[in-house]
């Protein structure tokens, strides 16, 4: 193990959304290290969480169902010596059909977790899942965590605010958070049932069993990907660093690839299927940020962090992973 996995033997670690896509990967990749890992999740419909995603992990992470809007993470924050705070609200198309409970979820809920630690527990070091949306349409290419924040939509907006929340709050009560602005992360135990939780969980699917992928504009629009273990790496290595606390690190790929490109390689190595470019809807067209993909120079210098799983293994792996589980996501 590296010096970052042995930090969490023992420690008593608690993540919110911990029955989620990343969240549920977080905990087992704890538990795995000798953590005691509580996982706290709504359930709520729709969201992503999914008590399959721990299967084989219920006597080594100790699952808790609660709403992070509710009055009990004061209690739960107590004695913990890390949260991974990864509970929120991901649908940027959610975000402006409802804005109102993604400002609950992503905004207000965070405050309220904040005044938790702060009255419960501010020797806690938090880690907060922030986004790549924030920074909107790209007015440079790669994007740095100096860019402009210039959301296109709600979610946008209120996980600036969450995260904003994590910042002042280390700075004014010392307490230790930091945010890792996360890009396109795909994997197993992802959210595949709809399609409003980004793209590449849908293309994913699509791929997997034989439907017909369709993709929007022209296809040439870029992005970064990185796999889910990649990303769990980089969230046990701000957990585990006092250099994280205060700060803020882009995660993402140095090698962006258009989305015509993804879906090719995602119909070979499903071994099958077919795609087709369409028209963007108005409420999609709307949103879309174009090309993006981000400066991590910041995460590299700081956390020592790269993403290491190759795209093509990492898809090979997913697209497994729910064929052989489908009955669970599907």
């Amino acid at each position: 193990m590296s010096d970052h996995r042995e930090f969490y033997a023992g420690r008593r670690v608690l993540v919110t959304g911990g029955l989620g896509f990343i969240g549920s990967n977080l905990c087992r990749a704890l538990a795995e290290v000798g953590a005691a890992v509580t996982a706290v999740d709504s359930l709520l419909p729709d969201y992503g969480g999914n008590l399959f995603n721990l299967a084989g992990y219920e006597d080594r992470v100790r699952i808790n169902i609660a709403d992070v809007r509710g009055h009990g993470m004061e209690y739960l924050v107590r004695g913990q010596d890390v949260l991974f705070n990864l509970a929120g609200q991901v649908s940027h198309l959610d975000s402006m059909q409802d804005p109102v409970t993604d400002l609950e979820i992503n905004c207000t809920s965070q405050l309220k977790l904040l005044e938790a630690v702060r009255r419960g527990n501010p020797e806690l070091k938090i880690v907060y899942a922030g986004t790549r949306q924030i920074y909107g349409r790209p007015l440079y290419l790669p994007v740095d965590e100096r860019h402009l924040l210039q959301p296109v939509d709600v979610n946008g907006i209120n996980k600036i605010s969450g995260e904003f929340y994590h910042l002042v709050y280390h700075q004014v009560y010392g307490i230790r958070a930091s945010s890792l602005r996360l890009t396109n992360t795909y994997g197993p135990r992802q959210l595949i049932k709809h399609n409003r939780q980004g793209f590449i969980g849908w293309f994913v699917r699509q791929a997997a069993f034989g439907e017909e992928i369709l993709v929007f504009g022209d296809g040439r629009q870029k992005r970064d990907l990185n796999h889910v273990d990649d990303v769990v790496d980089a969230f046990l290595r701000a957990g585990a660093m006092d250099a994280a606390d205060g700060q803020v690190f882009n995660l993402g790929d140095a090698r962006p690839l258009s989305l015509l490109a993804l879906v090719e390689l995602l119909v070979e190595v499903a071994g099958g299927g077919r795609y087709r470019l369409v028209p963007f809807p108005p409420e999609r067209a709307r949103i879309d940020i174009g090309d993006f993909h981000a400066d991590t120079g910041k995460a590299r210098a700081v956390l020592g962090w790269e993403p290491r799983v190759p795209l093509r293994s990492g898809l090979a792996d997913t697209i497994a992973y729910y064929r052989a589980h489908r009955e669970h996501y599907l």
